[in-house]
């Protein structure tokens, strides 16, 4: 059976002997069917919005930096960054290899090296060694960087709503049936029947934490770093 926005609503249909869609309506659905529709996308929300780091939802992403540019812009779709997983990728034509960078708070940036944003010389340019979250959801690199480093680092992107019949949730196939049960909660309520919303409900809920059992709780550990492993 397929696994994307058609489907998950027709299985909806079903739940509710209702006739289902096909590629060729999809689109133009309207009352109940719409409904259904704006329901997915709901059950689909409300699970991401459960947990910022959701496993489906990480993003390694590689950001090309230009020389003399010290401020980068987020991707559009990032929630969270995680600032200890900055490297410069290794690069033989550029010299460089592959090199962890350091955080830095905002605060301490400007302490140390807000002066590199207004310096235009080459001489204070060079490999970046620091990463600083900005408030106004921008990356600086300090050093500025004197050449067009890679930089990879990892994000939890944002949830983003189904459109087409064909669109594919972030979400594993093995879950589909949570985002089903969180569905027929909305639907359900759309249809007045309030018990069958509060069943779904549960059921909705027992699926989320039984998600997060599996994906998100987990034993931290410490580990010397003074010690080679």
């Amino acid at each position: 059976m397929a696994y994307n926005f058609l489907s998950l609503v027709n299985d909806i249909n079903r739940r509710l002997n209702e006739v289902e869609l096909t590629s060729s309506n999809f689109s133009g659905a309207k009352g109940y069917y719409q409904f259904a529709k704006d329901s997915v996308n709901a059950a689909i929300r409300h699970i991401n919005q459960e947990e910022f780091e959701w496993p489906w939802n990480h993003v390694e992403q590689t950001e090309v930096l230009t020389a003399g540019t010290t401020r980068y812009s987020y991707p559009y779709d990032a929630k969270t960054i995680n600032l200890n997983t900055f490297r410069i990728k290794r690069n033989a034509d550029l010299d460089v290899e592959t090199v962890r960078l350091k955080s830095l708070s905002y605060e301490q940036y400007l302490d140390k090296y807000a002066d590199l944003e207004y310096n235009s010389s080459t001489n204070v340019r060079g490999v970046p060694q620091y990463v600083v979250r900005t408030p106004s959801r921008e990356l600086i690199f300090a050093p500025t960087p004197d050449k067009d480093y890679e930089v990879v680092y990892d994000y939890f992107a944002n949830a983003y709503d189904l459109e087409l019949h064909s669109d594919v949730p972030r979400l594993p196939e093995s879950y589909r049936y949570v985002i089903v049960d969180g569905a027929m909660y909305y639907v359900s309520q759309f249809k007045g029947d309030m018990q069958g919303a509060q069943l779904a409900l549960n059921k909705f809920e027992l699926g989320i934490k039984h998600m997060r059992s599996l994906h998100i709780n987990r034993t931290e550990y410490i580990y010397d770093k003074r010690v080679a492993y």
